[in-house]
Order: structure tokens, then sequence, then C-alpha cells
């Protein structure tokens, strides 16, 4: 049984721009099956080897493989149904799996556009793919494949997805296996080293208007922090990783485990060896305070902090649960820590105007963050933001739904405008810093870690490929006129997707309506039901 995993060829100009990132979840996803016996697995990394489709169909045909494997975020599903149907093309007889939190929500739009996909893996994969690679090893997967959980696929005309399988309890019982990388292939450009993106927690308890992982991974689980720091252990050993950022949406909720992890790292004496970098919420910094120092210690050197907003308005509409005030204090506390941080505005919403988008910018230097970064809001087709937006959605191109093309249209001004004024933003903040900060402010690793980051921000500025300005055809405000970011207007949300969005957005009025019945019911004619709804309660079930 051979089975080719495939990641996609897709670049935005966004993260990118700070290096090659190791695609993770081939290493989770291999060393399940490994471990299970299936040990001819083969990589293809299309993005990272820029590999075209002439390339992609090369090594289909001459690893002709029994299952085909590709996975997809939101931006890069069109490119990952493009891997499998070559794969349709060149290994008819293959099994065309496809997984990703793009296709989990969005289903039955995929199998719509792409029917070529045999099997859509919804959820998380570790599981459910080895389910599925038993079940096409025994011969007889079309029979079986109704009774895998976390399935989407179609059956004739029809779209069918099985129950969700439960979410992985045991974290630490999943062995990723790293070797499968190209790992001289994947470089953090700021400090010119190997980068890995290790997990250690799945999940988020909070659940942000704009943010689609909270429902992704259903319930947040953390894993064992010494087993953590073994993988880090073993990924610098073994790979010569000199950076990592934890995959997690926040490691620092758990706030003990986290402690542990930091304190793992410093008793082997890791921080010498290997940096890192997180994600995290402004509270959380707030919170930690007084461990900070320790974090730093630990080799922790930068955090991208969801500030998201300028303005509390914005804040609340995101869910965020913070303040304005409390941004410039989490930013100033990094910095007397020496941590770097990396402030994040989401920019772009329908109330945007030059003004606000002004103040952003003034804020951000008041703020003095290291780094600042202007995400266009983009609205994830399966986040309650999108449903809530309506119309106002105008474009249905998911390939462009990545952060920095203006997906939505604020009503002041046009999507050039928009792109325009960010520019502007980003112009001026690393110029000033760039000039009077950077090169001057600090020694030692300060000093080489920010220079090194105005080099990422330098070789992608000079390539044209930050914010994709080259394929949107901006040179500077002198060109506003002439931007195009060419859009695919035949791109539609399929009749079966919306059917399903139909059907789930009465289900919730229905439930608000029972909730209110509920509520206006006088509490004497409250009837007490059991679980289920039925009216016998477990003493009478059990006798």
């Amino acid at each position: 049984m051979r089975i080719l995993l495939i990641h996609p060829n897709y670049r935005s100009g966004g993260a990118e721009i700070a290096g090659n990132w190791p695609p993770a979840w081939v290493a989770y996803l291999s060393g399940p099956l490994k471990a299970a016996g299936y040990t001819d697995i083969h990589f293809v990394d299309a993005m990272t080897n820029d590999l075209g489709d002439e390339e992609i169909a090369a090594r289909l045909k001459e690893l002709q493989p029994d299952i085909v494997g590709v996975t997809a975020i939101t931006p890069s599903i069109y490119s990952a149904e493009r891997v499998l149907e070559l794969a349709e093309e060149h290994c008819p007889d293959a099994l065309r799996v496809l997984g990703g939190i793009h296709a989990t929500f969005m289903y039955k739009q995929v199998l719509s556009e792409a029917p070529w996909v045999d099997v859509i893996v919804r959820g998380e994969g570790e599981e459910i793919l080895l389910d599925v690679v038993r079940a096409f090893d025994s011969g007889n997967f079309t029979e079986k494949r109704a009774d895998i959980k976390g399935l989407a696929y179609r059956d004739g005309d029809e779209i069918v997805a099985t129950p969700a399988a439960p979410t992985i309890k045991d974290l630490d019982a999943i062995e990723p296996d790293w070797t499968l990388l190209e790992w001289a292939k994947y470089t953090y450009i700021p400090l010119n080293t190997r980068v890995a993106i290790p997990n250690m927690a799945r999940g988020c308890p909070f659940t942000c208007s704009f943010c689609s992982q909270w429902k992704f991974w259903r319930d947040y689980r953390v894993r064992d922090p010494l087993k953590v720091v073994d993988e880090i252990e073993k990924l610098h050993r073994e790979q010569d990783v000199g950076f990592f950022i934890l995959a997690d949406e926040e490691p620092t909720i758990n706030r003990k485990k986290f402690i542990q992890f930091c304190e793992e790292l410093i008793r082997r004496d890791l921080p010498d060896k290997v940096k890192w970098g997180i994600n995290t919420r402004v509270t959380d910094i707030l919170r930690d305070e007084e461990l900070l120092p320790l974090y730093r210690r630990a080799g922790l050197v930068h955090v991208s902090l969801g500030t998201e907003a300028a303005a509390q308005m914005k804040l609340d509409q995101f869910n965020k649960e913070t303040r304005v005030e409390d941004n410039r204090r989490a930013i100033q506390l990094l910095r007397d820590a020496d941590i770097f941080v990396e402030a994040q505005f989401i920019v772009g919403l329908d109330n945007e105007t030059p003004e606000t988008l002004e103040e952003t910018y003034r804020m951000a230097w008041d703020w003095q963050p290291d780094l600042a970064n202007w995400a266009m809001y983009t609205p994830w087709p399966f986040t309650p933001l999108f449903q809530e937006l309506g119309d106002k959605v105008e474009v249905f191109d998911f390939s462009r739904y990545n952060f920095v093309t203006p997906i939505m249209k604020p009503a002041a001004m046009d999507r050039a405008t928009l792109l325009d004024r960010v520019m502007h933003n980003y112009r001026r903040f690393y110029m000033k810093k760039a000039l009077f900060h950077y090169p001057w402010r600090g020694t030692g690793f300060r000093r080489r870690y920010l220079l090194g980051c105005l080099k990422a921000f330098a070789k992608a500025g000079f390539s044209r490929t930050f914010y994709d300005l080259g394929k949107n055809n901006y040179w500077g405000p002198q060109a506003k006129d002439k931007v195009d970011f060419k859009f695919d207007t035949t791109r539609k949300i399929a009749r079966a997707q919306l059917d399903d969005w139909e059907a789930a957005a009465d289900r919730a009025a229905r439930a608000r309506a029972r909730k209110q019945s509920m509520l206006a019911t006088p509490a004497d004619q409250v009837i007490a039901k059991a679980c289920g709804g039925g009216e016998e309660q477990l003493e009478e079930l059990i006798s």
C-alpha cells in the first residue's frame, strides 16, 4: 500500500515572507500510519518547491500511489482540488482524499465543484485517515465508508456525511514522523535557521467571531509539556531546528502547563540552542506579568499579540473581551521583558475609513511594538461573522481569502484605496523603524533579530510578493487606479452548500424561538424533561 501526501502550491505574500514553513500535518498524519504498519509513505511539498501541474503530474506518474492525500486551508482549496484532479488523470485507481479545515466545513461546496474528490476527512485526521486507509486496504472501501465516522463523499448524486468522529483525547499518543520533510528548505529568515511548528494543545475555549479554529478542534486539550519538550529536543538534535513556533491558537491558556513547558526547556539547557515564538491574547500577558522573565529565559523571543483593533467598537465586534488600553500595557510588558512583540490589527470591515486606518497607525506607533501587521479582514465562510455579513460578501473566490486581499469592501472606500492606505501604514511604520530603531536600539541578539525581520520585509517588498502586490499591479499610491485583484467572479456558492446553510439557519431560529417560549412560560407550568427530551426521568427508565 503506497500512500502519497502532497502539500498544494499556494502563496499569498503573507506569513511566508518570513520563510518556508514545514507542513506539520504531514508529520502528524504519517506517524500513526507508520505505527500501524503503513510505511510506504511519500511526500511532495509542492508549495516549498514551487511545483506546477506538470511537475506534480510527473511525480504522480512516477510513484503510482494507491492513496493520494491532500490538505487545504481556505485559500489553497483550489490548488488542493487541482492536485486530486491530476491524480484522477494519472493514477485513476488511487483513492483521492482531501482534509483540512475548509473541506471539513465546506464539504458540500467542495464535492459539488470537485466531484473527482473521492472522500473528505472532516476534523482531526490522525485516527480518521487510518480508518480510511485500513478500509481501502481491505478492498471494499465503498462498502465500509458509511461506517467510518468523520467522512463526506458522493454516493451517486447524493452528498453523504457520516456522523462526526470524536476528538482525539490522548494527544500524547500521537508520535509524529518528521523525517518525511525536506528540512534544509525550511528556514526562518530573521534568524537564518531551520524552523518547526510543533503542537502543544488543540482547540481554544474562546469564540472570537472571525475565527474558525475553535470550531474545527471543538474541545480544548493539552499535551504533557515534558513530551512536547521531548519532541522539540529531538527536532533540534536530528533536524538541526533552531527556531519553532507553537502551532496553538493560544498556548498560554493553561498557565500551569505552560510554566512546566518553560521550566523543562530551561532544565535541559535548550534556550541556548533553540529560540521560539507564540501567538497569544493580551489578557494572558497581563495575567502573567511576573512570569514574563521566566518565559524569556526559556527562549521565548517573539509574541504575536492579538491586539486586533485600535477602536473599542471593533474589539467588541470581534468578541475579543479586551480593552484598547490593555493592548498598550501588554506591549510594554513584553518589551520590558526583552520579548519581541508583534501587534496584529484586523482592518477592512464595513465601517473602515481612511481615518480609522490612520488611527491604527498612530496607535501602533504610540504603543511601539517591535513589529506591526495590518491583516485584511477575511470572512471565513464557516464562521458566525460570515453568516451575519450576508449580502455584504461579494467575493466567493476563496483563493483570495488570505488576510492580504481586501475581500470585503468598506462602505466609505473602494478596495484599492483600502490596500493603498494599509501600505501607507506599513511604509511609514517600517521606514521609521529601519532608520531610527532597528540598527541603533539594543545589541547582540535583539539587534540581529530585528535586522533579520527587516531583511525579510525588504526581500518580499523588492520581489513584489509582499501582500501579493505584484499580482495586484500595485506599485505605490500613483498606481492605485490600476490595481486589479483579479477575482474569479465565476466562483459561486454551490446550491448544496446554500441549502445546508439555510437549514442550519432554520434550526437556529427554531431553537431561539423555543428558548424564548420557555422563558415566557410561568415556572410552575414548565414540564421537566429527561435527556433527549423525553418525559420519563432516570428512575423510571431504570425500573
